[in-house]
């Protein structure tokens, strides 16, 4: 390994926006760890075909290295296990993404407290909050061991999106919420290590599951225009890896600490594109067309 080399920690990168931020980070020449429960045989609870070393493939296949470890960050020993292996092959962790989930099947949109499924919603929490809780307990003491490390919190939707509306459910609510204050808190405690800790969102992204709902591929996905014509403004997994790769080349990235962002505003900040060499902004497409309910229009916005 070149003593240049990034060695980061994809936690939770078996498919979605985890497979765009480890890809991205192998097409900057990263050695990436790409952690989650889908590995060979073994399925999560969502049961999916995508596998951590489907994901690690395509890390080598951008240029980096891909290394896959079946992990399930709630439980401890099993997280602690991976950053002593991390430690022992490399002797450093420069970035960390918190990209764990899970909970995507869980949700019960428009539903109130006393009528959602109550085991539902608390494993929900637990699945979102609690793994990137275990997992920065475990991994941020070897990020702070070298300056300049890097800790992304990944979450749905900025600070200001999150704070003044209500995300449809109690628990999703809490859980996307609760995310985007912890990395708030964790630039607290790592600034006086020279470490750096972000919040990041993508936009409406077209992961496998979302793919799916709309019965459409990444090749054929605007047929699901006449659905929902606001999915005009949807970005792929590889745009919100972009900014993550940014960020993680960016020497200066500590003037971001604390900060919520989203794969749109960093894309106008640093330059990149998605794959189709557009740039959607949709947070502020989300305010400006969708929740103000004008007709579904991308001009400006991408």
């Amino acid at each position: 390994m070149h003593e240049s080399q990034i060695v980061a920690l994809v936690a939770g990168g078996t498919r979605g926006a985890g497979r765009g931020i480890a890809v991205e980070l192998g097409a900057i020449g990263a050695r990436v760890y790409v952690t989650g429960r889908t590995s060979g045989t073994q399925r999560s609870e969502y049961g999916r075909p995508e596998t951590i070393e489907e994901t690690a493939a395509m890390v080598d296949a951008a240029g980096g290295i891909g290394i896959p470890v079946r992990v399930d960050h709630l439980v401890p020993t099993e997280v602690a296990a991976l950053v002593d292996r991390i430690r022992a092959e490399t002797g450093r962790l420069d970035v960390l993404v918190n990209d764990i989930w899970g909970g995507e099947y869980l949700t019960e949109w428009n539903t109130p407290v006393w009528k959602h499924d109550l085991d539902k919603g608390l494993r929900q929490l637990r699945l979102a909050v609690d793994t990137h809780l275990i997992t920065a307990h475990h991994a941020l003491p070897l990020l702070i061991e070298r300056p300049g490390g890097l800790l992304v919190e990944m979450t749905d939707g900025t600070a200001e999106y999150n704070a003044g509306n209500y995300r449809l459910s109690p628990f999703y609510d809490l859980a996307k919420t609760a995310v985007g204050r912890l990395g708030w808190a964790h630039a607290k405690d790592l600034a006086p290590y020279g470490a750096t800790a972000v919040t990041l969102t993508p936009g409406w992204m077209r992961s496998e599951i979302m793919l799916d709902m709309f019965g459409v591929t990444e090749e054929n996905w605007r047929d699901a225009l006449e659905r929902e014509p606001h999915f005009a403004i949807s970005e792929t997994p590889r745009f919100v890896g972009r900014a993550v790769a940014a960020l993680a080349a960016d020497a200066d990235r500590a003037r971001w600490n604390g900060r919520s962002l989203s794969s749109g505003g960093l894309a106008a900040e640093y330059g990149f594109t998605d794959l189709d060499g557009s740039r959607p902004d949709c947070w502020r497409y989300i305010v400006e067309v969708q929740d103000a309910g004008r007709p579904a229009d991308v001009t400006g916005y991408r």
